[in-house]
């Protein structure tokens, strides 16, 4: 089992920043992905971000590519997703989530709030 806890939400106007954590615990994380998804009022959860925790590579959805970073801190168990530029169309609960290597996402936090207003 893996345990995830986002936190790092709120409301911002239109151009502001936010950076979402999501501390891990429970198995040694190193053979997984972590990945940042969102999901929007009235719509399906999508795809933001991912990165491996061995080796650090990074993915992003075209919709967050250069105004968004993920990262990771060993030390801490915890993943970063620093969002810059922020717009109305990035309102959503984002969940963070865990994959091994190969396989799908199983594991999942209960989602912290963005809210950004024009």
């Amino acid at each position: 089992q893996v345990q995830l806890v986002e936190s790092g939400g709120g409301s911002v106007q239109a151009g502001g920043s936010l950076r979402l954590s999501c501390a891990a615990s429970g198995r040694t994380l190193s053979r997984y992905v972590m990945g940042w998804f969102r999901q929007a009022p009235g719509r399906g959860r999508e795809f933001v971000a991912s990165i491996r925790w061995s080796g650090g590579s990074t993915s992003y959805a075209d919709s967050v590519k250069g105004r968004s970073t993920v990262s990771r801190d060993n030390a801490k168990n915890t993943v970063y997703l620093q969002m810059d530029g922020l717009q109305p169309e990035d309102t959503a609960i984002y969940y963070c989530a865990a994959a091994l290597t190969g396989g799908t996402f199983e594991y999942w936090g209960l989602g912290t709030q963005v809210t950004v207003s024009s």
